[in-house]
């Protein structure tokens, strides 16, 4: 197993976010957290990156164990996170926030060479490169935040709710980025409220409610849940 984030509790203050949840991830995979607003999605990600300390639990990836680790050193690990709201320098250009994906590398040659491949999968950023981000459309926003976890090199990407505020066409688009990211050899742990584009991509899945995980199964077996069906596809 590649990700085992066992009996996971978290409080912010006295306020219990996630109690006592537990989170599998297969080498290759895409999973997938769904659930409403405040049900713990993005604490979960928080935790697994560095961000906030749990409050008790273990999570352990590629055999070790890294709650307790720094964001920096997780990230060496790995563990790349595009944060919700997606979280860019807006003063810097778009070359200058890749660059920043990359702070943690040292390799110039493989850094180039990772520029180059982020340039040809999202070729506006390219184009804008000299651009300062805040200029830039909510979907050219989202690939720049992609694109600068890419240079980070990830084995593993955090998605907090990628899809938040775009239009429906960017979406789409967002449906394959993320499945060419996938089939790249990147390991994806995606949390969304966009339940239809998430079914699309996953493997695995949790439902996430009220800071417990009430469901989770297969894409097959939650796909044809009455759960899933009723409160989230409106079925």
């Amino acid at each position: 197993m590649m990700l085992n984030m066992k009996d996971i509790t978290v409080h912010y203050g006295k306020a219990l976010a996630v109690e006592k949840v537990s989170i599998e991830a297969e080498k290759g995979k895409i999973v997938i957290i769904v659930g409403s607003n405040g049900a713990g999605k993005t604490t979960l990600l928080k935790v697994l990156s560095g961000l906030k300390a749990p409050t008790s639990g273990e999570i352990w990836f590629e055999g070790k164990r890294i709650d307790g680790m720094k964001p920096f050193e997780i990230v060496r690990l790995g563990i790349v996170h595009v944060p919700e709201g997606r979280r860019l320098f807006p003063y810097l250009t778009v070359l200058e926030n890749l660059k920043l994906g990359a702070s943690a590398r040292s390799d110039r040659s493989g850094i180039n060479s990772d520029l180059e491949k982020v340039f040809e999968s999202f070729p506006i950023l390219k184009e804008r490169r000299n651009q300062k981000s805040e200029s830039m459309s909510g979907g050219e926003q989202q690939m720049l935040a992609i694109g600068r976890a890419l240079m980070a090199r990830p084995k593993f990407l955090l998605l907090d709710e990628p899809s938040l505020g775009l239009a429906p066409k960017v979406v789409d688009d967002l449906y394959y980025i993320i499945r060419d990211i996938h089939e790249s050899g990147v390991s994806v742990l995606l949390v969304e409220q966009n339940v239809s584009l998430a079914l699309r991509l996953a493997h695995y899945g949790y439902v996430l409610e009220i800071g417990s995980v009430i469901l989770q199964g297969d894409m097959d077996e939650l796909k044809d849940n009455e759960i899933i069906n009723r409160a989230y596809l409106g079925e």
